[in-house]
């Protein structure tokens, strides 16, 4: 029997992780734009100076756009109660389906964990969507996969 715990736990690491490294990467762009901004506000060449302003203006936009998605997505995981477990999936659930084994959290994708391949989805996703409510013998449309196990 495996620790199903243990592989919440690590799995739930990994998606804080993966919004760190988002995160990072996000805030390093801001900084960069900021700067860039800064610069550009030092040279004056008409309307070539202003079309370089719009659009790192538009850069900057972008990005505290995508950070607030990431405090979205940290949100979601600070809710996130890996002891619980349910026999009907909610947020948290590791669900085991005859076409793959799926955790419930944020999109990150597939992760491994002991030389096992998970998916770490949304809820908000049409995967997740389908996922939310059921029960073990419950059937997906999307791949037709039977949920075998819900931990």
């Amino acid at each position: 029997m495996m620790n199903y715990l243990k592989i919440k736990q690590q799995l739930l690491e990994q998606c804080f992780h993966f919004v760190r490294q988002k995160s990072a990467v996000i805030s390093q762009s801001i900084a960069s734009n900021k700067n860039d901004l800064f610069s550009e506000t030092k040279s004056s060449a008409g309307d070539k100076h202003e079309t370089g302003r719009a659009m790192i203006q538009l850069e900057m936009e972008k990005s505290s756009q995508q950070l607030a998605e990431i405090e979205a997505m940290n949100a979601v995981l600070n809710k996130i109660s890996i002891e619980k477990s349910s026999e009907v999936v909610c947020l948290g659930s590791l669900i085991k389906t005859s076409k793959g084994t799926y955790f419930l959290a944020i999109s990150v994708g597939k992760i491994l964990v002991e030389d096992a391949t998970y998916f770490a989805i949304s809820s908000q996703s049409p995967i997740g969507k389908q996922l939310l409510g059921q029960k073990i013998g419950g059937t997906l449309a999307f791949n037709n996969a039977e949920i075998l196990e819900i931990f």
